[in-house]
């Protein structure tokens, strides 16, 4: 019933078009991947920081902005470590089977992994059982 109510509320009330899996593999917007925030500072600093446009790096056919060199270095030598999981979509949607967008502040770092999530509020339902959601996840974005 609530991937029910999650599926409706995000494709009607809100008017989402959720992305399927022949879509971007990288949520991405005009400011670039993840909107334009630096994946790096998730785990360096521990809060998401806006990306700066000179600092940049094209990496599975999208921009990633970092908010210093350093960030960006770390990012160039082992992307797979910083970027978020399912390509940026919400991990939340993932589980119900859906490439939904984000809210760059609705994030956590679980086992060494970033999980960006739709909203705060989206976050609160995933985080109530995230192993079960990112389980759930994982098997729907492997059949993508």
């Amino acid at each position: 019933m609530k991937s029910i109510i999650f599926s409706v509320f995000m494709f009607f009330a809100l008017g989402l078009t959720a992305q399927t899996s022949k879509e971007a593999q990288v949520f991405t917007t005009k400011e670039g991947a993840i909107k334009g925030y630096d994946p790096v500072s998730y785990f360096t600093i521990g809060k998401p920081e806006k990306g700066i446009k000179t600092i940049s790096h094209s990496w599975q056919g999208s921009t990633w902005y970092f908010a210093s060199e350093s960030n960006k270095k770390l990012f160039v030598a082992n992307p797979e470590k910083y970027a978020p999981q399912y390509g940026g979509y919400c991990a939340y949607g993932w589980a119900q089977g859906y490439a939904v967008k984000i809210d760059p502040n609705a994030w956590a770092i679980v086992d060494s992994k970033l999980y960006l999530n739709y909203s705060k509020g989206v976050q609160k339902d995933w985080d109530k059982d995230r192993e079960g959601f990112i389980k759930k996840a994982d098997a729907n974005y492997a059949k993508k």
